[in-house]
This record gives C-alpha cells, structure tokens and sequence, in this order.
C-alpha cells in the first residue's frame, strides 16, 4: 500500500517527486503530500487530500524549491483522510520530516509515552509517532549533526518499534543526506549520474534510472546524491546487489489506451507465452521449471501440494488446484494466505507449498511463506519481481515475466499465474503418468493459447454492448463449474472491485441449494459454461434461471447453438481442453467488468477503498 519517492541530486525536486507520485497512485490515492528541503535550509511541506492532481495544484498556487526532497501518497490505515494524516510529517522539532509505509503496531504506547514527554501532535497516525520518535533519538546524541548521527537516531528508534516500515527521512542538519530503512514494507534504491533515489516501487523511477538496490529487511541507508552506504539495523555492514531494471518508462505508460486496466488485458497473448517462453521442451514433452531447484526424484516424492494467495491470487490458485491434481493426479488444496499462518494445518512431511504473489511482498503471503519454512516444508514462490522479498525468501520458484501491472484489478497477472501452474501440472504429471504423446498434445495447446486469447479480443466491442445492456445492475452472479467455478469467483471479483455492483461467484450446481432465490428478472446471472463434461449440467441450470425471468449472459465454446438458444447473451471463446479453459473464460469477463465500469463512470485504475499492493495485515 501507499508510495513513497525520494530524491537527492542538482535537479529541482517537486517535478521528479509529483512524476514519481503519479506512477505510484496506483499503491494509494486518499492524500499525497511533499516535503523538500529550500535552499534557505528549511523544509517545505505541502499536502493535500484526494488525487495527486490536488497536490499538484497546490504546488501551483504554493511551489516549493530545492533539490532534495521527500513525497508520499497515502491508502489510509491510522487516522480518517485529512491533510493533517497525510504524509509527510514532522518530529516535534519540526527540523524532521518522514515518510512511511507500513503499520506501527505498538505506536499508541509510544505515544503516549512521548505526550508524558510533552509532545505535541497534529494527526492521528502511526506515522507522525515514529518521525517523533526518531527526532528524539536525534536531539538526544552529542554534536555535531552529520548522516552517522541521524543513522544512529533511525536506529535507536526502530528498536523500539514493532511493525512493518518502509520509511524515507530528511533532516534541516543533515541537508545532504536522505536515509531510509526497511522491515516487511518495499523500499529501493535507484541509483543516477549525480542523483540517487528511493521509491517504493522502481517503477516510480525508471524514468531517470535503470539500476537499483532492492533492500532488504534491517536494511538502513544513507543517501547523498553522488553515493550511499548500506548498514543492518542489527549493526554492520548489509550486503546488497546493483540490479538492472528489466522494463522501461514506455512500459509503465498507458500508450494509446484510456486505462492501465485496458492495455494490460490486451497485453495478455504476450504475457501468456512470455510465461511459457523457454519453459516448454518438446524433445521431453515436458515443462522446464529450472527455478523450482528440485531434482526429478524430489518432485515425485511430494504427496501433497499446498496453493497459497490472497485475492485473484487465491483464485489463481484455485486453478490450480483443478489442474494439478488433473494432471498429476497429486492431491492440492488451497488455503487463504491470510489464514495459513493462523490454522493449524496438517501437513505431510512431503508437502511441498507454493505462495503465489503477483508484487512477490504481500504482507499475508509473506506471512503464510515464513510459516510454512518455520515449520520445514519446502515452500517455493510464483510472482512477477524477481527482487521480492518472496522471490528471496523461497526455496525457489517461477517468475511470472508479465512486466509491469499498474491497474489495481490483476488481469494479466492472473493468466500469467493459471498458465505457470499449468506449467507445473504438466511436469508433475509427466514425472507420473502421462506419456510422451499425452506431453505433446498439451504443449501444442499451450502454444497455440496465445493466438486463442487475441482471438478473443476481437470480441471487445460485442462485450462492451453487452456491458451497457447490463451496467445499471444492483447484482449480478456468476456461476461455473470444475475448471471455471475459481473463473465464477474471479469474474464476481472483478465486476466488485471496479464497478461496485454486488456480485457473488458460486458453484453452477449450487444454484438449487440457496442462491436460486436472488434470481429476479433485474439480477444478471453469468454462467460459464464452455462445452466440457458438465456443459448439459450447466444448461439445466441456465434453464432453471430463465424459467424465473433472470437474464442469461454466458461464456462458451464457439459454434454452440444450444447456447444460443437459451442465453440472452453470449460470449464466444475458442474450442480448447477442459483444464485450460480458465485462461480463455477469463478474459471476456475482465472485459465485462472493465466496460461496465466505464460505463457507470468508475475509475477503474483507482478503484475506491483497494491499492494495488497489500503489504500490511
């Protein structure tokens, strides 16, 4: 959640910092607020609630000038939405400023015992105690004022400090030096000619640099414009890499289209096969999975297999669990990583555990990795930054090589992640049972997925009346079955998440057992039913819904006429195998959700209440 940019270098700062917000909005948008350093010595600081359009015309009417300087923009945790809560903030002194994501858990001791101090605060948030905090630590050390003693301020400070941060501080004494620190919240270095930068999300930056330092937790850094220093909190020298960023500022734009969300589903083919590019082997019929770093006899051994994700990931992963245990016949269950940590699950001493994260620093996902290694199963990651703290922590995994995902809504990220577990099914399974001809025949219809899914993208204007037809809905329901039930509970998400309609995802064969009771003729009902073994199951159902006046829009396999026959509506997808379906139905339902949206007027990259990344409990 939220963003963070700082900046220090020759250049003027409020442009590089309101650019860097602006690709950070994605992570936050209740406020968003900068604080730079003038050349009288002083900080500046500016801030307001809503958009960074706000900020920025308050910058307008009130610049600011120097050319060192922090910014944040803010998804509410402590505090309502006010410009007193957003970020940044100052310590008592008003010589300090700081910026922070994460959550100070123990934050309302320590402030009170700083207002039995007589400290005097002006928000509600977790935040404002910490800047506070380290100020203090600050003006306890002897002179003179230099980087080692406001270091040293930041560290006495975190050890006092339970919770996550991801933190950035500018100091009037310190005026060459920014320093920032790191615990269960992403926080990079990006390194210029003559400039340096932190941000919470590299793509914040890649318009000025190309090499970054992904920190890690306990990291603390000292920054000047022309070097930095990487300590441990714990005391000593932190080891770190100099990474390449791997896309560039053309690939964090919108490009022609008028959302994020938009260019990222048509991004899809590619990402697809950028998936599967160099994974698929022909001469063993199999998938090439290198990153798993598990030997042939390793990966026979496992007797059960663990999904674990939060949100589309959880739906990803209940892909998976249909596909797995199709094709490896291997027994796979999903758990919520927000509850993995919590149940006391069964585990087999063969269980291997897969943590699926698109930024790879959920903070339940993390969690849920770092119980399952606690307790010595083998616990690999699936996510799209090779950086991440999950991609780290693993003992190995796949990298999802779907390239940026700004939209708030995962698209890409989704179908990156079925066809990664797809991946996995067809290694395990070949491992197991299935022959070289079985191998084949899979491997040429994950090569010819790419080409299905633009095919169905032509169909974006056919699903956008469809959606105009349907977008001043209160409800809607979405059903399917085996393969396309996790396809049911995505496509509900979806619709949720950017244009607010009530929506429920439920077994087709559910129906009968309760939810027959909300169809109405003002209640849309979604089916996915491509033809497959339970395609008779789901047009009884379909007639169950019409026979009480609901409206029908359904997903299926295209010359179906029995469809035809009794949806209102229906989106065509290509004739594919029952476990690959998933990827194909979810596309036209990102589609459905996206034209509704617009239609009803959303903001469908910034939907209300949700950030892109979940990094606090």
């Amino acid at each position: 959640m939220c963003g963070i940019i700082g900046y220090i270098g020759n250049n003027s700062a409020a442009p590089i910092l309101l650019d860097g917000l602006r690709r950070l909005e994605y992570r936050g948008y209740d406020s968003a607020g900068v604080a730079v350093l003038s050349p009288d010595g002083q900080i500046q600081i500016r801030k307001r609630i809503g958009r960074i359009s706000n900020l920025t015309e308050l910058l307008h009417q009130s610049p600011v000038e120097g050319v060192t300087g922090i910014s944040h923009t803010r998804w509410a945790t402590h505090g309502g939405v006010t410009d007193d809560n957003a970020h940044p903030h100052f310590d008592q002194s008003g010589r300090l400023s700081l910026v922070h994501n994460g959550v100070i858990e123990n934050y309302a001791s320590l402030r009170d015992q700083l207002l039995a101090q007589g400290h005097v605060f002006r928000s509600q948030t977790d935040t404002e105690v910490l800047a506070h905090l380290v100020g203090r630590a600050y003006d306890s050390l002897p002179a003179p004022h230099s980087k080692a003693r406001l270091l040293e301020a930041l560290r006495s400070a975190l050890r006092q400090v339970v919770g996550t941060y991801g933190i950035v501080i500018l100091h009037e004494d310190v005026p060459e030096t920014l320093v920032g620190a790191r615990r269960g919240s992403p926080l990079v270095l990006g390194i210029g000619k003559g400039e340096n930068f932190f941000a919470s999300d590299v793509s914040a930056i890649v318009a000025h640099t190309r090499e970054a330092v992904y920190l890690k937790d306990y990291d603390l850094v000292a920054l000047s414009k022309d070097q930095f220093e990487i300590t441990s909190l714990l005391g000593g020298a932190s080891g770190f890499e100099v990474s390449k960023v791997e896309f560039t500022e053309q690939d964090v734009s919108r490009g022609e289209y008028p959302h994020y969300m938009l260019k990222e589903i048509f991004e899809q083919p590619a990402s697809i096969r950028d998936a599967m590019r160099g994974r698929l082997s022909r001469e063993d019929a199999t998938a090439i999975l290198g990153g798993l770093q598990m030997t042939s006899a390793e990966l026979r051994a496992i007797d059960r297999v663990i999904l674990s994700g939060c949100g589309t990931a959880s739906h990803a992963a209940l892909c998976g669990e249909y596909i797995l245990e199709h094709l490896a016949h291997l027994p796979c269950e999903v758990e919520f990583a927000s509850e993995f940590r919590y149940r006391n699950l069964p585990m087999t001493r063969d269980s291997l555990v897969f943590c699926i994260s698109q930024s790879g620093e959920t903070a339940d996902t993390l969690a849920a990795l770092r119980e399952s290694k606690r307790k010595g199963h083998r616990t690999l990651g699936i996510c799209n930054n090779v950086a991440s703290t999950i991609a780290r922590e693993s003992d190995g995994g796949v990298y999802m090589h779907a390239g940026p995902e700004i939209g708030v809504a995962a698209t890409k990220t989704f179908t990156s992640q079925v066809t990664i577990l797809t991946l996995i099914g067809l290694l395990l399974g070949r491992i197991r049972h299935l022959s070289t001809s079985d191998g084949l025949r899979i491997l040429d219809e994950l090569e010819a997925l790419p080409d299905k899914v633009a095919k169905i993208l032509t169909l974006n204007s056919h699903i956008q009346s469809i959606a105009r037809k349907y977008a001043d809905a209160t409800a809607m329901m979405f059903l399917g079955r085996q393969f396309n039930y996790p396809i049911a509970l995505e496509g509900a998400l979806k619709m949720k998440e950017i244009s607010y309609i009530h929506a429920s995802g439920h077994p087709s064969a559910e129906l009968k057992h309760g939810v027959i009771a909300l169809i109405t003729p003002e209640l849309p009902s979604i089916f996915i039913a491509p033809e497959d073994t339970v395609f008779d199951k789901n047009l009884s159902n379909i007639e169950e819904v019409r026979a009480r006046k609901g409206p029908v829009i359904a997903i299926g396999t295209e010359g179906c006429s029995k469809l035809e026959k009794v949806a209102d509506d229906v989106i065509f997808i290509p004739k594919c195998p029952e476990f690959l379906s998933p990827i194909l139905t979810s596309i036209p339902l990102q589609l459905l959700a996206y034209h509704t949206a617009v239609q009803r007027g959303c903001d469908v990259d910034k939907p209300r209440n949700l950030a892109k990344s979940v990094t606090v409990e």
